[in-house]
Parts: C-alpha cells; structure tokens; sequence
C-alpha cells in the first residue's frame, strides 16, 4: 500500500496537462508549479506582473489548504520568472503573503511559461510533525 495521496482542489486551477495540483508522500507535500490562472475561468488574471504574482501565491495557498497546511509550511520554493526584472516585485509580495521564516528559494529567469504567464512558482511543504 503506497502513502501516496493526490491533492485537488477545485480552489485552484485544474491541471492543464498530466500532472498533479500535488502530491502528498508521508507528511510531505510537493505542489506542481502554479500560473496567475483565475481557476473560475482558466484564463490569466492579468497582464500586470503583480496582480499575476499575487495569483500565484493564492492558487499555492489553496493547494496547501486542500492538503491540511498553509504557506507558512512551504520550506521550499522555486520561482520561474520570464523577466528577471520583476525580481523585486516578487519578493514585496512574499513579504505579504509569507511570514519570517521565509521558505528557502530559488529564482529562474525562463524564456516564456505556458499561457503566456509571467510567473510560475512550485514549492514542497511539510506538514503535521
């Protein structure tokens, strides 16, 4: 019998290919990456890089919640950024939606991100002791 759980919700986008929204193994929950997706309409929040920031933390923020956590759990983020540019907007709104201490991090700048996002960002958490 495997400890292997899939998490979805409907809170969050639906997956836009064979993948997970996450997996849970054990007390750890790996989250596949997240677009600025509206997950009513499927489609782009915005063009704006911040509004589509923010996107993104809230449709983590529903996974981590479908899996029994919250971002305050995440210990580990990877950003993937079409311009490196907006480097500084995302770490004002991390400070938003995130508290001290912040998860440990990784930002890539990417040639471009499915649907014409600007931003996508993936994260594992650990849950429950």
């Amino acid at each position: 019998m495997s400890n292997k759980a899939v998490i979805n919700t409907d809170q969050a986008p639906a997956a836009i290919g064979p993948y997970s929204q996450a997996i849970k193994a054990g007390n750890t929950v790996y989250l596949s990456g997240q677009i600025p997706l509206d997950p009513a309409t499927m489609e782009l929040v915005s063009e704006d890089f911040e509004a589509q920031a923010r996107q993104v933390f809230t449709n983590l923020k529903a996974v981590c919640e479908e899996a029994a956590g919250s971002l305050g759990e995440i210990v580990k983020l990877n950003l993937y950024l079409v311009d490196l540019g907006n480097f500084a907007v995302v770490n004002q709104v991390m400070e938003e939606v995130f508290e001290k201490p912040y998860p440990a991090r990784a930002a890539v700048g990417v040639k471009a991100l499915p649907k014409g996002a600007q931003f996508e960002a993936e994260a594992v958490m650990v849950i429950g002791d």
